[in-house]
């Protein structure tokens, strides 16, 4: 590979940006595209797949045999709350391949002992997000039940365009923390994103139902990325 390409493509992935070299097997001639270029016709559609999918290979376009190479960040779960959801999903989710942070500042909660071999950070969440910003190949559920710990995370996902927001709540509850959020500046748009109440509807009960909800709800968001159809599956 080009040296200045593997150096720009060594920057989006220290930034978790999905990125796509396209490799002409005619000539060899290579270029990198960044999630978010404008790629029109034929190539467009098929990096636009590639993307999605994170899956390599061959295409052809206008007679040429070109083949896409697609490094995408592993996606990840941030949990705001050390609760007994949180202790199902947490390994859950690690099964399922999402790398799982949990943060919550009641140390009481946040213990080792209650979340063995899952990160874990006993602190606010505004400082733990400083320090490890959100971005697009992040998920985050919000299930403390408390505004003083949920709200702010829950706005810097919405803002870091998360491909996953949910939170826990009823619809009453979520009435009222709309409120909030709007009071913070979030915009309608991105209130409707939020996933509220979190989980895809199994009937779930008890809190190892709600993580399999709420899982199976982050995986269906992550493969449907940049389907038009909301919901719809890869």
């Amino acid at each position: 590979m080009d040296t200045k390409i593997l150096e720009k493509l060594n920057a989006e992935r220290r930034a978790r940006r999905a990125a796509i070299v396209v490799t002409d097997m005619g000539d060899g001639g290579a270029r990198l595209i960044r999630q978010g270029d404008a790629v029109e016709g034929e190539l467009g559609e098929a990096v636009a797949k590639a993307l999605r999918t994170g899956k390599s290979g061959l295409v052809e376009i206008d007679g040429r045999t070109l083949f896409l190479n697609a490094h995408l960040p592993n996606p990840r779960l941030v949990v705001i709350g050390a609760v007994h959801i949180s202790q199902a999903l947490g390994p859950m989710a690690k099964i399922a391949g999402y790398p799982v942070e949990i943060i919550d500042p009641r140390t009481a909660f946040a213990t080792p002992d209650r979340f063995p071999e899952i990160v874990l950070h006993a602190e606010w969440p505004e400082d733990v997000l400083k320090r490890q910003p959100l971005d697009a190949y992040t998920a985050l559920a919000a299930v403390t039940h408390d505004p003083k710990v949920d709200d702010m995370p829950l706005k810097a996902a919405l803002d870091a365009g998360c491909f996953y927001v949910g939170a826990l709540g009823s619809r009453k509850t979520h009435a009222k923390r709309v409120e909030r959020l709007l009071a913070m500046g979030v915009t309608a748009e991105q209130i409707e994103s939020i996933h509220s109440p979190i989980g895809i509807d199994i009937g779930a009960a008890s809190p190892a139902e709600i993580a399999v909800a709420v899982l199976a709800e982050v995986v269906r968001a992550y493969r449907s990325r940049g389907l038009e159809a909301k919901g719809a599956a890869a």
